[in-house]
């Protein structure tokens, strides 16, 4: 056997290992809407007590 064919033997093991896992189905988008700009800026100037987190 060649070096060759070993390398092809065990490309197409890891390629039947990786396709025997599912791959999950997103219906609905997971990710929580984002804040705007204007909406983190408004927080901030509504909040005076509110300390950055900037260097000390």
């Amino acid at each position: 056997m060649s070096e060759s064919d070993l390398l092809c033997q065990m490309f197409d093991a890891w390629r039947k290992d990786i396709d025997s896992v599912p791959f999950p189905q997103f219906t609905v988008l997971t990710i929580p809407p984002q804040r705007t700009r204007a909406q983190v800026d408004a927080e901030h100037v509504s909040n005076p007590t509110h300390r950055s987190a900037g260097p000390r």
